[in-house]
């Protein structure tokens, strides 16, 4: 039997930055079943009706589908905009997005791109929970949501059935992890691949904030990481790293956070993480064995680190996933 494709509606506000709108689109458009067959269902949203709606650049888009559709979407997709009037200034919806918001079920899975999280706060789906926006906006929207929980070090955040995402590209981030979360690495990997992203950004939007960068002629800590990524299931200390680029420890430990927004500690155990997901999804190796590969030594160990990062045991993250992918 041919299971029905979940339906992902991007609401086009005034304003909108095309950009972001193509994100879904591509992304979700792009997962396919290993026979081929799409995943998801893409539809672009207007807010009062179908129609022209104006973006941030010099050229207008044609939307077919009005609010309506809203209803019968599975996830719906809020995007930046420039011009959120009230949503900005005030933390309230205007007419037009409050009667759009009407049409949503109960149950609907919620996302924002960016400063679309403005509205996702002022439709009150983000009342006490986490959430990020644009690192530059997130001072400004504490303090007109004060009851959310603000976030602006990470590229996104995924509370269950509302997910945000820190500026931009980091939809992009967030939108990979849903087709992650929904159908497995594999699927969100191929995704990746046809899109040529990374499946995974490391650190956070720390990494992008304005700050001194090294100077040009030091050497980078990319060797040192490529080192580590080829011997994951083995012992790995520190100064094995460091000596990879012929710094002192001290040396390469700042350089790393520079770079990538982490300590090498935290990047080896995300990476180890990333290669355990990997291996339950797609092999059949006991989770004794799973652990030794991916460098964690123990299943204990491995099962601490799932659980911290995911939420999950080995057993269940495999029972899961690997029958999704």
């Amino acid at each position: 039997m041919r299971v029905p494709r979940h339906r992902v509606a991007v609401l086009a506000l005034d304003g909108l930055i095309p950009f972001e709108l193509g994100i879904p689109q591509r992304i979700f458009g792009k997962a396919r079943t290993p026979d081929m067959r799409p995943l998801y269902e893409v539809v672009t949203v207007a807010v009062r009706e179908a129609g022209p709606v104006q973006t941030d650049a010099d050229f207008a888009i044609l939307v077919e589908n009005g609010p309506e559709a809203l209803a019968t979407a599975d996830t719906v997709i809020i995007p930046a905009s420039y011009e959120l009037g009230p949503v900005y200034e005030e933390g309230r919806l205007d007419a037009d997005l409050e009667a759009a918001f009407a049409h949503i079920r109960p149950g609907t899975r919620m996302v924002s791109i960016c400063t679309g999280s403005y509205v996702l706060a002022a439709a009150g789906h983000l009342d006490g929970r986490p959430a990020t926006t644009h690192w530059a906006e997130a001072a400004h929207f504490q303090e007109l949501f004060p009851s959310v929980r603000v976030d602006a070090d990470v590229l996104f955040i995924d509370d269950g059935d509302v997910l945000t995402s820190a500026g931009v590209a980091a939809g992009l981030d967030l939108c990979l992890h849903i087709v992650r979360r929904d159908h497995g690495t594999a699927v969100a990997n191929d995704v990746a691949r046809r899109t040529v992203v990374p499946p995974h950004r490391d650190g956070g939007q720390a990494q992008f904030i304005r700050r001194p960068l090294p100077e040009p002629r030091l050497a980078t800590t990319t060797a040192a990481r490529a080192w580590a990524l080829a011997r994951l299931h083995e012992p790995i200390q520190l100064r094995d790293m460091a000596e990879q680029e012929s710094m002192s420890v001290r040396t390469f430990t700042r350089r790393f956070r520079e770079e990538v927004g982490i300590s090498p500690g935290q990047w080896l155990t995300q990476q180890r993480v990333e290669r355990a997901r990997h291996l339950l999804e797609t092999s059949a190796l006991s989770i004794d064995q799973v652990s030794r590969d991916a460098g964690f030594g123990t299943a204990q160990s491995m099962r601490q680190h799932l659980q911290s990062a995911l939420g999950v045991t080995p057993t269940t993250y495999r029972r899961t996933f690997r029958s999704a992918a």
